[in-house]
């Protein structure tokens, strides 16, 4: 059966998570007020409803109760992102993600049942700012403020040498976990054969661990 995802604000983060969720096999719901904007993503998803949350009895026939998460994509009312999470919480969402416009704004989505805020300006730029200064880094991806897993070039100086030899956790205290090449992955690496000249490692650790790499 099919995960049911909804997703309320049609603006351009909200279109990106509705039809990313679609492509990767979801049944996505999208609600905004602005016709046009549901005209223009209806034949991207499932359903796409015109509604108004603000108005009375908005959220009546939505079915909140069925799905198995809410993306609450709206920042530019506050009371409308602040009822819509307070809703999907009431009907019971087990997993409400929501755009916050501050950490004031974020303090209160937590307090009416938010379960992770997401600032994607802010995330964004963080992740832009690694790519520009650790250039050798394909894919950075925080697990946490301390953790992060990313794709990497493999380093000139690790070419045609094996796990064994380069000692890696010992030296530089991260993890290999796979190789990455094209669309083919491999998560079994023997740890005696040597790295090839193309395609990326993916590696985990602390993000300090990491940039030692490039440094």
């Amino acid at each position: 059966m099919k995960k049911q995802y909804v997703v309320f604000g049609a603006g351009k983060f909200g279109w990106s998570v509705a039809v990313t969720l679609e492509e990767l096999g979801c049944e996505v719901m999208v609600v905004d007020h602005n016709a046009e904007l549901i005209q223009d993503i209806a034949g991207y998803v499932s359903y796409a409803v015109c509604v108004n949350i603000e108005e009375p009895d908005a959220f009546e026939g939505l079915g909140l109760h069925n799905m198995d998460g809410a993306i609450v994509a709206i920042t530019e009312s506050l009371e409308a992102s602040i009822v819509t999470v307070m809703m999907c919480h009431e009907a019971g969402v087990p997993r409400i993600f929501a755009k916050a416009r501050n950490k004031t704004h974020e303090k209160i989505l937590k307090s009416v049942g938010a379960h992770k805020i997401i600032f994607p300006e802010l995330e964004m730029g963080k992740k832009t700012a690694k790519y520009i200064v650790v250039d050798n880094f394909m894919d950075w991806i925080e697990l946490s403020p301390k953790y992060s897993l990313v794709e990497m070039e493999i380093p000139r100086a690790w070419r045609g040498r094996t796990l064994q030899e380069l000692r890696i956790r010992e030296k530089y205290h991260v993890n290999v976990i796979g190789y990455k090449n094209g669309d083919v992955m491999d998560i079994n690496m023997n740890p005696a054969v040597p790295l090839p000249s193309e395609g990326v490692l993916v590696v985990i650790g602390e993000n300090g661990a990491i940039e030692s790499i490039h440094r």
